[in-house]
């Protein structure tokens, strides 16, 4: 009767977890429980029916009036290319970013990333970081000044410009002159990574003192209702409004927050403190801007002391990052004005983010990047995997060797788990015997067996360790893989075209011979059916439990995780397959240096199959 009942509790428990496993991925993983969607949202097709992206005008600073923001779309989305050839434009062209600036509004409303492709396809294009007003998915950047009874440029002004293309060897500089005798002039310079700098300045040239605010900001349009789930922020990884203030990394505002929405439920239960509609920091402000899962788009201001930032929403779907001066600066006539403002736009590369902090003073640029609660570890997991892969020149490779390491460093506690369960094997007797003294009283039953502890020197929760320390290297491997941009798009062999991407042959549909996609939950992939295997074989070479629940719980385990690792990244799946062969050799090791072990389980298995066609010839 309690096998029968063991039997059905472990049956609905495999059911929970098969059909409920995919709405958790949906919440906690949405990145791989939409395996099957490679685009980027900022690199989808434009849209001519689809609404446009008309902006509500946002308010200057508190010490002026002046609008700081409009825009000058039209009521529909138009094709990139059109919305391009409207306005006269300065070409940006660095080894790794191309683009334009518009002269209309000044606004670097262009850039691509040529090392960086949407997908894995021949004829993939290369992804697009930002795009013009008026397109669908608007993001761009601009700087300007607020002022009050002064003109000062805006969206509809046209700039003139001293250079037609901007090179890392030739910075750009925009001027305008209003009727007042007012020069303004941004001079723009691009390295040879991301980072371009503005330098703005302001001549007055005019009869009178002016106050003029400089001011930098990013505008982005996103549609809540449509952002990919592989785009969507979560607890696990932030994508939205981030940045550095008070000397730490800050991702609890999301867009949602923004709108006006207060946090969710799981937000709050993992100690967000952004509350909707609170959004303007001015303490220690060393970057803001928006994040995607790869790429950054951010202000950097030259003292971070002196900055105003705000995150805001225009109404609808439009957002805006800004950063301006705490107060407005008086300019006298013949006097002049410069500020200085740094703007990343480019791929989250950590070597590249550690190099602008290193070497500019950005405060924890590289926190871009969300590592989150094991970032301490999760770094140098990254380094050594980032290096493992520059020595050998293929990323599965690098996860095979890091496996190595990983379970070379744990060999000594292995060994100790591995002498802590023939203790516990030992004592099995002893302790059944404790059990059936003390059967009616179980407090009197659990002291009895503690003090067999004691003086068999035996720890019980000593062969749980390798398994908690594998819980953090496990987590952090996963972030590495989904968040490092260096892990983008990596082959391994055969088939394994991408390891930051699930495994995509599948059994179901007979490894894509038949034309249709299982659900996620059915899209068993090769490497998550080895690894179950593995896991099979590694599980059978342990000592059964005594708990014929916990046997067979232990049972149906690998194939259980089979479906639950089979959304995940193929390079996670590659990891945990070749750490079970590992096991499976060292636990073998092992066996051979403790062969009473291995005798005393031959000893428990021939008598448990006696007992078994005992019962048999009973019934």
């Amino acid at each position: 009767m309690d096998n029968k009942r063991n039997i059905i509790m472990a049956v609905l428990l495999t059911g929970i977890i098969l059909f409920g496993w995919p709405m958790l991925m949906e919440q906690f993983f949405p990145d791989m429980a939409n395996k099957n969607e490679v685009v980027e949202q900022a690199n989808a097709p434009a849209n001519d029916q689809v609404p446009g992206d008309k902006m509500t005008p946002v308010a200057g600073s508190s010490s002026t009036s002046t609008e700081i923001a409009t825009d000058a779309g039209s009521d529909k989305i138009r094709p990139l290319a059109t919305v391009l050839r409207e306005n006269p434009r300065v070409l940006i062209d660095t080894p790794r970013v191309k683009g334009s600036i518009n002269l209309k509004g000044g606004r670097i409303d262009d850039l691509t990333l040529t090392d960086h492709t949407v997908d894995m396809s021949k004829n993939s294009g290369s992804v697009r970081l930002f795009s013009p007003s008026g397109t669908e998915n608007a993001y761009f950047s601009r700087f300007g000044w607020a002022g009050e009874g002064v003109a000062v440029p805006d969206d509809n002004t046209i700039w003139s410009t001293d250079q037609s293309k901007l090179t890392p060897e030739t910075p750009v500089t925009l001027s305008w002159s209003n009727e007042t005798g007012q020069t303004y002039a941004i001079k723009l310079s691009i390295d040879a990574d991301y980072l371009i700098t503005a330098e703005q300045n302001v001549t007055n040239r005019g009869e009178n003192a002016i106050a003029i605010k400089p001011y930098g900001l990013i505008n982005r349009k996103r549609d809540l209702a449509n952002i990919p789930a592989s785009e969507a922020s979560t607890w696990t990884i932030h994508s939205g409004p981030v940045g550095v203030y008070e000397g730490a990394a800050n991702y609890d505002v999301d867009y949602k927050n923004l709108a006006g929405e207060e946090p969710g439920f799981f937000a709050r239960m993992f100690g967000t403190s952004a509350v909707a509609g609170t959004n303007a920091y001015d303490t220690d402000v060393s970057w803001l801007g928006f994040t995607d899962k790869y790429w950054l788009g951010a202000l950097i201001p030259d003292n971070i002391s002196d900055v105003d930032a705000k995150f805001r929403s225009g109404g609808g779907d439009i957002f805006q990052a800004e950063i301006a001066k705490k107060s407005a600066q008086i300019i006298a006539p013949g006097k002049q004005l410069k500020t200085t403002t740094r703007l990343f736009a480019g791929a989250k590369e950590n070597a590249v983010l550690v190099k602008y902090q290193d070497e500019l003073g950005i405060i924890n640029l590289d926190r871009a990047i969300d590592w989150g609660w094991f970032y301490w570890f999760e770094k140098p997991l990254f380094y050594l995997l980032n290096w493992l892969f520059q020595l050998v020149g293929n990323f599965g490779v690098a996860i095979i060797l890091m496996t190595f390491v990983v379970r070379g460093i744990m060999f000594p506690i292995a060994q100790k788990q591995f002498k802590s369960m023939a203790q516990m094997r030992a004592v099995q007797p002893k302790m059944k015997a404790l059990q059936e003294k003390h059967k009616d009283d179980k407090q009197e039953q659990q002291q009895a067996i503690m003090k067999l502890y004691k003086e068999e020197k035996v720890n019980p929760l000593a062969g749980c360790l390798p398994i908690f320390l594998q819980i953090p290297i496990f987590f952090a491997l996963y972030k590495v893989l989904m968040l490092s941009i260096e892990m983008r798009h990596q082959p391994f062999i055969l088939w394994i075209k991408d390891l930051s991407a699930p495994d995509p042959l599948t059994p179901v549909n007979l490894f894509g011979l038949l034309p249709f996609d299982p659900p996620s939950f059915l899209a068993v992939g090769i490497l998550p059916i080895l690894m179950g295997i593995t896991m099979h074989f590694q599980f059978k070479l342990n000592p059964a439990p005594m708990d014929p629940m916990q046997k067979q719980i232990f049972s149906i385990m690998p194939w259980i995780l089979v479906f639950i690792m089979a959304p995940f990244a193929a390079g996670l799946q590659l990891y945990w397959t070749v750490s079970n062969i590992l096991t499976i050799a060292q636990q073998s090791w092992l066996y051979s240096r403790h062969p009473q072990m291995k005798e005393m389980m031959a000893k428990e298995a021939e008598e448990k199959a006696r007992k078994a066609a005992a019962d048999k010839a009973g019934a």
